[in-house]
């Protein structure tokens, strides 16, 4: 895996430097991570001049994660080594009047296109890309599961800032609102695609008593306004709840044993609360509290290096981590390990593992060397 960047005032010039990497060796898949306040026109143009015959995707981003670690207004390009790779991407359009057989059908045909090239190559993951505005990631990521099998998924929301207006994701040369981009990669590395977080549940719960799902809306938790009742647990004045408040005190529900953040997106001037992630009446959220972040993320990409380093790490990681990072003044020392551990990415609107929508929530995919793939 091999990555470039650049300021987003130059959307030619991250790609251009990712090509002169290249050289004359063949490109698999191109994947771009734009700041939302790029030329998206001029980006998505480069990247068919510059890599013709080769797939490009990418999206919008709140942030992005560069060489140096977190950085924002920039262009960061991602190119994967046909030598070592081989890649089929999808559109997924549509998203508001999603078809899930439809969606399984496009994940099942990319499978049997794929497992005809390189059959000998064991490793294989898939990566989805998702409008962070469309509010279809957890009906998506469950019809993708029926498709691809027992092959691991992750992905990530696409962004706005922190503007939530309007948020692209990027495949044949468009970037499009209202659509997702799957790619299914195979490859002669060993993989391993992963999902943490830096949260503990703490004993208070609450019970979402007033809902309208399909918008991701909470209007009472407990028989009371939602945004009262919420600020009420966190000892908070209900008037001053921001995205920082969210990121330092969110809720999780428990799915299969483990735990799952349901992260609050903004509160609406009525006192409802907006989720990320899906929401429904009778639902059980219980308050979690954050673990110092970057002393997790040491020790969670730390156990990433348990069978040999990788080589790199594709990283989708939440706004609202970003945001709680700001929030203790620890940019800098987050930045330092995400570059010592070669990690590569954007900030999201949600994240995406296996059949599971999440928030506030790190998933990625180590790649180690090829002579490590087990023969």
């Amino acid at each position: 895996m091999v990555s470039a960047h650049a300021p987003a005032r130059h959307p030619r010039q991250a790609i251009a430097e990712l090509r002169d990497l290249f050289g004359e060796d063949p490109c698999a898949l191109v994947v771009v991570f734009a700041s939302p306040d790029a030329d998206l026109d001029a980006v998505a143009a480069a990247g068919i001049e510059l890599f013709p015959g080769t797939p490009v995707v990418g999206c919008t981003t709140a942030g992005e994660i560069a060489s140096s670690g977190y950085a924002e207004h920039e262009i960061v390009v991602v190119g994967f080594r046909a030598s070592h790779f081989r890649a089929k991407a999808a559109i997924i359009s549509d998203l508001a009047a999603l078809d899930p057989e439809v969606a399984a059908a496009q994940a099942v045909r990319l499978r049997a296109e794929l497992g005809a090239e390189e059959p000998g190559w064991r490793w294989e993951f898939a990566f989805l890309l998702i409008d962070g505005l469309s509010r279809r990631e957890d009906q998506l990521v469950s019809a993708l599961r029926l498709g691809l099998g027992t092959i691991p998924l992750f992905g990530g929301s696409a962004g706005d800032g922190l503007d939530f207006r309007q948020t692209f994701v990027l495949a044949d040369g468009v970037f499009r609102s209202d659509a997702a981009v799957l790619v299914l990669l195979r490859t002669r590395c060993r993989i391993e695609v992963f999902k943490f977080d830096n949260l503990e549940p703490v004993p208070i719960k609450m019970i979402v008593t007033d809902a309208e799902p399909e918008r991701r809306i909470v209007r009472e938790l407990n028989a009371a306004p939602a945004a009262q009742e919420y600020a009420r647990l966190i000892g908070r004045d209900p008037d001053n709840l921001s995205p920082f408040t969210f990121a330092s005190h969110p809720v999780v529900v428990r799915i299969g044993g483990q735990h799952h953040v349901r992260a609050i997106q903004k509160v609406e001037p009525n006192g409802d609360l907006v989720f990320f992630s899906a929401i429904d009446e009778g639902l059980v959220l219980t308050l979690a509290e954050p673990t110092p972040i970057a002393r997790h993320l040491e020790q969670a990409l730390g156990e990433l290096d348990r069978r040999g380093r990788p080589e790199a790490i594709l990283a989708c990681d939440c706004i609202l981590r970003r945001l709680a990072v700001e929030q203790v003044q620890g940019i800098r020392e987050v930045s330092r390990i995400l570059s010592d551990h070669h990690v590569i990415g954007f900030s999201t609107y949600g994240e995406q593992f296996n059949s599971v929508h999440v928030n506030q929530t790190m998933t990625g995919v180590a790649i180690y060397p090829a002579e490590e793939d087990p023969t």
